[in-house]
C-alpha cells in the first residue's frame, strides 16, 4: 500500500480503529470482572484485530497510526509527571529518596547484567557484538526500573491505605517513573551510538548532556504554553483537545529536530519527548495555580487515552516473535523481582525501616503498566528492525508484572495493616434496629418515632452525669439507654453492632469521624447518619458513604421544599397521619423476576424508585424486580403493612428510612 493511498484511507482507517476500540474497552470491562488487569484486556482485544490473528489492521494501518501512539505516550508522560506533587512526599524524602536510588542501582545493575548472559537465548541480540548487547541490556535494564502510578494510585484509593508504608510505596513508585525516563534517554543515546559504531568518548557524554539540558528548556517552554491554555474561558473539551495536540506537537518537533540536525549540522540532535512532557506537566503541577485543572483533564480523558494506545500496542505486537521469547520474558520478570527485593532492601536497610517493612516492601514494586510499554515502543521506533523484537519481549514481561504485580501490592498492604475496606455486613437477622450514639433531647425524640414505626432502639453515651438529667425526663416507656466507658470497638460490639441496621451518630464531630470509621472497616453497616457541625469534614464522611445532616443548611433546605412543593415536603416529615412513604428490600424469592405491572398492589400503593446496587432505577411497568431490590412505596399505612408482608415474607418490619 502506497503512501497516497495510506493517505486516502486514513478516514476509513481510523474509523476501523475506532470500533476495534470500542471493543477492546468491553473486553477490558470483561477482564476486569474475572479480577484480571483492563489492560490486559486491551493488549488482548488488539492482539485479535492485528495483523496476526483476525486480520482488522495490517503492518502498514497499525504504521499509519503512528499519531494516536505518540498522542498516547505524551498523554503517559504528563500523567507521570502530575502524580509527583511535592508537598505530599518531603516529608519522607529522605525514606523514598534511600528506597528509589537502591532499587533503581540495584535494577539496573542486575537487570542488565541478566539480560547480556541472556543474550544468546534472545533471537534478536544474537547478531550483535559484545558491545552492542551490553548497549541494548542496558535499555531493558533501565525499563525494568519503571513502575505503575496509576495502578498503585487505584489500588491505595480501592484499600483506602493510610499510612508510612503506603506513602513510601507511591512515593518510590512515582519517582521512579521520572527517574526512569531520564536514564532512558542517557540509555538510548549511548545504544544508539555503540550500534552506530561511535565510541564513547568526552565528547559524545558533553552532547547528551547538551541534549538532556534541551529537553528540560522545552519541557519548560511546554509548561507555559499549558500554563496560557489552562488559563483561558476556554470549555475543558477544548482545553484537553489542545493539550493532546501539544503533546503530539512535541514528538513532531523532536522528529524535525533530529531530521533536521542530522542533514545541517556535524552532529545529530535527539531530544527525548518523554522527559520534555514529564518536565512540563511537573512545573504546572508543582508550581502554577492550574494544578487542580490539568489533573481533571488528565482524570477524565485517562481511560480513553489508555484504551487507544494499549489496543493499538496489541495490533502491533509481533505473535511470531512473541512465541518465541515468551520464557525470556518469563525469565526476565522473575529476576526483576529478584533485583527489586534485593534493592527495595538495602534502601529499607539505609533507610532504618523496620524489618517488617523490609519483608514486604519489595511486593508494591513489581507492578508495570504505562511508561515502561511507552518505553518499550520507543525502542522500536528508535531502532527499525530489531526494536520491535525488543519492544515485543519487554511488552510480554511487563504483562506478565501487571497480572501479578496488584496482586502482590494488596498482600503488602493487608500484611502491613494499612488496609481501610468496608466490612461485610451481617445478613438481615429478621429485626429492624438502630443504634444511636449521643443522648440529647433531639437522639430521645428520634428513638421514639423509629420505635413508633417498629424498629428496636438503643441509645448510648459517654457522659454518665448528662445521662442520668436526661433519664429524669423520660416518662415510663423508657428506652433501652446504655452507659459506655468509650467509643471502641469493643464497646461497640457490647451494643451488638454488627447485627444493627443502621447508626445514628450525634456526638461531637471529631467522635463521630473515628466512629464512622471504625463502623465501616468492622462492621460495614449501610445506613449511617451522621449529625454534622463542620462542614469541613464533609469529604472525610462522605468517603465513608455516610449521610450527612447538617443543621446550618438543614432547616434553610426544609423551608426551601415547603415553598417549592409544600405537599410533598409535608408528606415527608410526616405530617399527613394518614400517608407513608417506606423503604423496603425484597426478600421473597417467589418475587424474584416479577415486573411491577403484575405485582398487583393496593390501588392506593405507589412504587416511586427501584434501587439496585446502589444504582437508582427509572421504575415502570416493565421493570423486573430482583432480590436484595430497595423499593420505595408511597400510600396508606394500613395498606403499606400489606405490602410488606408480601416483600419481605417474614416479620412485617420497616427498612431503611421512616417519615
Amino acid at each position: 500500500m502506497s503512501i497516497m493511498d495510506l493517505i486516502q484511507d486514513l478516514p476509513l482507517i481510523v474509523l476501523n480503529f475506532v470500533l476495534v476500540t470500542l471493543a477492546s474497552w468491553q473486553v477490558g470491562r470483561l477482564f476486569a470482572h474475572l479480577g484480571l488487569p483492563k489492560i490486559s484486556g486491551y493488549l488482548f482485544t488488539g492482539l485479535l484485530a492485528g495483523p496476526f490473528v483476525l486480520q482488522l489492521a495490517s503492518t502498514e494501518v497499525v504504521e499509519s497510526l503512528r499519531f494516536v501512539e505518540e498522542t498516547s505516550l505524551a498523554f503517559i508522560a504528563f500523567a507521570a509527571g502530575s502524580e509527583l506533587y511535592l508537598p505530599e512526599i518531603r516529608g519522607r524524602l529522605r525514606g523514598i529518596g534511600l528506597v528509589t536510588a537502591s532499587i533503581v542501582f540495584v535494577t539496573i545493575v542486575g537487570g542488565t547484567l541478566a539480560v547480556f548472559m541472556l543474550a544468546r537465548f534472545i533471537p534478536f541480540m544474537r547478531q550483535f557484538s559484545v558491545n552492542g548487547q551490553i548497549a541494548i541490556a542496558l535499555m531493558a535494564g533501565t525499563i525494568m526500573v519503571a513502575r505503575s502510578p496509576s495502578v498503585a494510585i487505584a489500588l491505595i484509593n480501592e484499600l483506602r491505605a493510610r499510612g508510612p508504608f503506603s506513602q513510601l510505596a507511591l512515593g518510590v513508585t512515582v519517582i521512579s517513573d521520572v527517574v526512569v525516563i531520564v536514564l532512558f534517554a542517557i540509555s538510548a543515546d549511548i545504544a544508539g551510538a555503540v550500534l552506530d559504531g561511535i565510541s564513547i568518548n568526552l565528547g559524545l557524554l558533553l552532547l547528551l548532556a547538551v541534549e538532556l539540558l534541551l529537553s528540560i528548556v522545552v519541557g519548560f517552554l511546554v509548561s507555559r504554553v499549558l500554563w496560557l491554555v489552562l488559563r483561558r474561558r476556554w470549555q475543558l473539551w477544548v482545553k484537553t483537545a489542545v493539550t493532546l495536540l501539544l503533546g503530539y506537537s512535541v514528538y513532531l518537533f523532536s522528529h524535525f529536530l533530529r531530521d533536521y540536525s542530522h542533514a545541517n549540522w556535524p552532529v545529530e540532535i535527539l531530544l527525548e519527548p518523554l522527559l520534555i512532557c514529564m518536565v512540563g506537566s511537573f512545573i504546572i503541577n508543582n508550581y502554577s495555580e492550574c494544578r487542580l485543572e490539568f489533573s481533571e483533564i488528565l482524570h477524565d480523558v485517562g481511560p480513553f487515552v489508555y484504551v487507544a494506545f494499549f489496543t493499538l500496542v496489541g495490533e502491533g505486537l509481533k505473535l511470531d516473535i512473541l512465541a518465541q521469547v515468551w520464557p525470556v520474558a518469563l525469565a526476565l520478570a522473575f529476576i526483576r523481582v529478584v533485583v527489586i527485593l534485593a534493592g527495595s532492601f538495602a534502601g529499607g536497610f539505609l533507610a532504618g525501616d523496620s524489618a517488617k517493612s523490609n519483608r514486604y516492601k519489595w511486593m508494591v514494586f513489581v507492578t508495570q503498566a504505562g511508561v515502561a510499554l511507552g518505553l518499550a515502543k520507543e525502542v522500536s521506533v528508535a531502532f527499525p528492525g530489531w526494536g520491535e523484537a525488543f519492544a515485543t519481549t519487554i511488552i510480554a514481561m511487563v504483562v506478565i508484572n501487571e497480572i501479578f504485580g496488584p496482586i502482590l501490592f494488596k498482600l503488602a498492604i493487608n500484611r502491613m495493616g494499612e488496609s481501610h475496606v468496608r466490612a461485610e455486613m451481617a445478613p438481615f437477622d429478621g429485626v429492624r434496629d438502630v443504634i444511636i450514639l449521643g443522648l440529647t433531647p433531639e437522639s430521645v425524640t428520634l428513638a421514639r418515632q423509629l420505635q413508633a414505626h417498629h424498629w428496636q432502639v438503643r441509645v448510648a453515651d459517654l457522659n454518665i452525669e448528662e445521662m442520668q438529667r436526661r433519664l429524669t425526663l423520660l416518662d415510663e416507656n423508657a428506652l433501652d439507654v446504655r452507659l459506655l466507658p468509650d467509643f471502641s470497638l469493643a464497646s461497640l460490639q457490647s451494643l451488638e453492632a454488627a447485627q444493627a441496621d443502621s447508626f445514628v451518630l450525634m456526638l461531637p464531630d471529631d467522635q463521630n469521624l473515628a466512629v464512622c470509621e471504625r463502623i465501616f472497616e468492622h462492621f460495614g453497616t449501610e445506613t449511617v447518619v451522621v449529625h454534622l457541625r463542620d462542614r469541613a469534614l464533609r469529604p472525610a464522611f462522605q468517603e465513608l458513604g455516610a449521610l450527612i445532616v447538617n443543621p446550618e443548611t438543614a432547616v434553610v433546605s426544609l423551608l426551601e421544599h415547603f415553598v417549592r412543593a409544600p405537599s410533598s415536603t409535608m408528606l415527608l416529615l410526616g405530617m399527613d397521619s394518614a400517608q407513608d412513604i417506606i423503604d423496603i428490600e425484597l426478600r421473597n424469592a417467589q418475587l424474584d423476576g416479577v415486573t411491577l405491572r403484575d405485582l398487583r398492589l393496593p390501588l392506593d400503593v405507589l412504587i416511586l424508585s427501584v434501587q439496585r446496587d446502589s444504582q437508582t432505577l427509572v421504575s415502570h411497568g416493565h421493570t423486573r424486580l430482583k432480590l436484595g431490590d430497595k423499593v420505595t412505596l408511597f400510600g396508606a399505612a394500613d395498606r403499606l403493612q400489606e405490602v410488606i408482608l408480601r416483600f419481605e415474607n417474614e416479620t412485617p418490619t420497616f427498612y431503611g428510612s421512616i417519615t
